[in-house]
């Protein structure tokens, strides 16, 4: 995989957006403390204790505390940077502590491609400010100014000597309030930052340490596993109790309305126990599952909506001339997050105290969830964040977090480490909703568009805990005293949710968003990455490939054409000329080229893919060859880590584009198994490239689910420019690629 970096301090829109904090929006009154005067940057705002943030330690290493989650996309090492750029302390020497309710900031959820921005942000602050401290007391100490001072890795220098920060630390008071008025160190000053280090999450993970929640062993520990209805509405009438009490090794068995567990001394013996309680379990079933595809797509668009304008431009002139009008409508199903190791979580209670480490992305709004089931106090409730193998979006990381609790109540104070089994994790898990968009747009004859209407029906796209007054985690809706869910609000504009990325980037005289959202939801479903930027911008940037090819433009060309940002531009320009784009570029009738771009979320990263494919026509069969991507994320942290994002990006959506979807009937989901949804395999991985433009005088922007909406575009238009075809309902699998084939002309387009 080859890479560059292209380097521009032009000062492109410098006033790009105001910081968003993720997750606000569910927040009352939000909007009115972020035009306060006294807001401070980044998730500072809420958690305005130095203190919070760094600690400075008696050895002279530093303890960096973020409420930010490693997930396996670097933060921990780009944060780790950060703060040893600002306070002048060598790398190896910051200690990171991350997402645990009894020590870190509470910064809400790790999602949304938000942690630079926000974490990254607060750290770059503080940390000056805390430097800023120490220099005054050195200053004082040393009997210079702090002007004259110098710092090497912590050791201060100047005046009559020579002074460190673990020393100054006695008398540093950092237990107060952060103002933000000390200015964070100017981008010619990075020694760290903008440089590839080493990750620090991956050593162990290769050598087989316990990285994983699933690797945990505490003395005492047992093992359990629970017993999921069915189907989704299903009741439990009766099971076996006595028996299972009986089989070896069991060492509890817990009934609580519907919701069924089991601990044992061993797992196999957790294992075998489980399936004899499955076995043995009566249930009451509802057949009330919604038809599956192609009815599945009809019948979205026929349930009740909230209805809403997401954005409209009226035309201040009307248009002359000619004006041809076009229309296509794109589908996605119910995909999965299909974690390669099933959920799983360590919990213990004991003397009153709830205490479980867990892989959710959010510790703090699973402690106020788990508040609301349990009816536990929250100060008697520790969540502590450990990694998760194969952990993104909302998968099953809080809903095991309470079954592991649930389990570990009648275990005596032992400690219960309770996985799910794959089963589970593919029945139960929240998956991304299903899309329908129509799109609808007036071409004049000159080539450009006048007209832009995006229209979008999906249910919601997070029902994450504490996401609305209702309930979240799954054992909580089958327990005796359930807490059952309640309809979620769309996260609103800019970032949107089911909306996301539907305001094009383009310029257009006139366009109209209209949003349909269901909060009936009859299948469960939650966050997957991007939420709906995956889909929007697969139906924009397909669509735009099409009116390129009415007007007679070429696909890159066209978008230019239609867009102003100077940073969208360089974007789109740079991955076109490192793909060696070219226009009018002939098909074999098997070999095709697509291009897309969007902003994510149309305030985070700036991303344009351009992917090669190779159609089978025989099998209807498509690989994609090649993927090369260019990327502005502003200031650059760790190039590495922003490379390994969007590759990664890339290659997931090529999975979901090409293979994903979920299966059901009308009463229980058919999808089980790795054989019920196959994935990308490893020799159909794309190679990659990945361009980055570094802009070390802009703020940092999200990246970490930027590429996933231009990668499935770009493949989408590929495909048509191999083949003819135009596909336009997700996924693109061979059966549905060999009856598009049936109906496109054989030709060399």
């Amino acid at each position: 995989m080859r890479t560059t970096i292209c380097n521009s301090r032009r000062d492109f829109l410098k006033a790009a957006g105001a910081i968003v904090v993720g997750f606000s929006w569910c927040v009352p009154g939000v909007l009115a403390q972020q035009a306060s005067p006294a807001r401070l940057p980044g998730s500072l705002n809420d958690n305005r204790m130095l203190d919070g943030w760094l600690r400075i330690n008696a050895n002279g290493t530093v303890t960096i505390f973020t409420g930010k989650c490693e997930l396996g996309q670097g933060i921990t090492t780009a944060l780790a940077q950060i703060a040893s750029d600002e306070l002048d302390v060598a790398y190896e020497r910051i200690e990171m502590v991350w997402a645990d309710t009894a020590r870190t900031p509470n910064e809400g959820m790790t999602a949304g491609s938000q942690s630079v921005e926000n974490s990254g942000t607060a750290l770059r602050y503080a940390c000056a400010e805390a430097r800023q401290i120490l220099l005054g007391l050195a200053a004082a100490k040393l009997g210079t100014t702090a002007d004259r001072l110098t710092v090497v890795d912590g050791t201060v220098s100047g005046g009559t000597g020579k002074t460190t920060y673990a020393e100054l630390a006695r008398e540093a008071n950092l237990k107060r309030e952060a103002t933000a008025q000390v200015k964070p160190k100017p981008s010619s000053q990075y020694k760290m930052i903008g440089k590839s280090v080493q990750r620090r999450d991956i050593p162990s993970k290769v050598t087989g340490g316990q990285s994983y929640v699933q690797d945990m062993r505490l003395p005492g520990m047992v093992f359990g596993r629970v017993v999921r209805p069915p189907s989704y509405r299903a009741q439990l009438v009766s099971f076996d109790e006595s028996a299972i009490k009986a089989m070896p090794g069991v060492v509890a068995v817990v009934r609580d309305g519907s919701f069924l567990g089991v601990a044992a001394e061993r797992e196999e013996q957790a294992i075998k126990a489980a399936q004899a309680l499955r076995a043995s379990a009566k249930w009451n079933e509802t057949p009330d599952l919604p038809p599956s595809a192609p009815g599945l797509f009809e019948h979205l668009q026929k349930m009740r909506s909230q209805d809403s304008v997401v954005n409209q431009k009226i035309p201040t002139a009307p248009v002359g001339g000619k004006v041809t009008t076009y229309d296509a409508t794109f589908t996605r199903p119910y995909q999965a997050h299909a974690s390669m190791g099933p959920s799983c979580a360590v919990a213990q209670v004991r003397d009153g105290k709830y205490q479980v480490w867990t892989h959710s992305q959010g510790v703090f709004p699973l402690r106020r969830e788990l508040n609301k089931v349990l009816g536990v106090p929250e100060a008697n409730i520790t969540c502590t964040h450990v990694e998760g193998a194969g952990c993104y979006g909302h998968n099953g990381a809080d809903d095991v977090a309470l079954d592991a609790i649930l389990v570990a109540r009648a275990t005596g104070g032992r400690p219960v480490k309770l996985q799910w089994m794959r089963d589970d994790e593919f029945s139960w898990e929240p998956y991304g909703s299903p899309m329908v968009m129509k799109m609808r747009a007036r071409l004049e004859e000159s080539g450009g568009i006048v007209d832009w209407r995006h229209e979008v029906w999906s249910h919601p796209h997070s029902t994450r805990p504490v996401s609305n007054p209702g309930g979240n985690l799954l054992a909580g809706w089958h327990i005796a005293k359930a807490v059952a869910p309640a309809p979620s609000p769309n996260i609103p504009q800019p970032a949107g949710g089911a909306d996301r990325n539907a305001v094009p980037p383009y310029e257009f005289p006139s366009q109209q968003i209209v949003l349909h959202y269901i909060t009936d939801v009859p299948i469960r479903v939650s966050a997957l990455r991007t939420l709906g930027a995956y889909a929007n911008v697969f139906a924009a940037e397909c669509f735009m490939d099409e009116l390129a090819i009415a007007a007679g433009a070429d696909p890159v060309e066209f978008r230019l054409r239609h867009m102003k940002d100077p940073r969208a531009r360089a974007v789109i320009e740079t991955c076109a000329q490192k793909a060696g784009w070219n226009a009018g570029q002939k098909s074999d009738g098997s070999h095709g080229r697509g291009f897309a771009y969007s902003r994510y979320k149309n305030l985070a990263c700036y991303v344009a893919v351009a992917a090669d494919v190779e159609v089978d026509r025989r099998t209807g069969k498509v690989r994609v060859t090649k993927a090369v991507s260019a990327v502005d994320a502003g200031l650059i942290i760790n190039p590495d880590g922003l490379i390994a994002q969007i590759e990664g990006g890339i290659i997931q959506s090529a999975s979901w584009t090409l293979k994903e979807h979920v299966g059901f009937n009308r009463q229980r989901i058919t999808t089980r198994s790795w054989a019920d949804y196959p994935i990308l395999t490893f020799p159909e991985v794309p190679a990659v490239e990945v361009h980055l433009i570094n802009r070390p005088d802009e703020r940092s922007l999200g990246t970490g689910e930027g590429s996933q909406g231009p990668a499935v575009a770009a493949i989408a238009n590929a495909v048509f420019h191999a083949t003819g075809a135009r596909l336009r309902d997700l996924p693109f699998t061979a059966k549905a690629v060999k009856v598009a084939l049936s109906d496109a002309p054989s030709r060399a387009a």
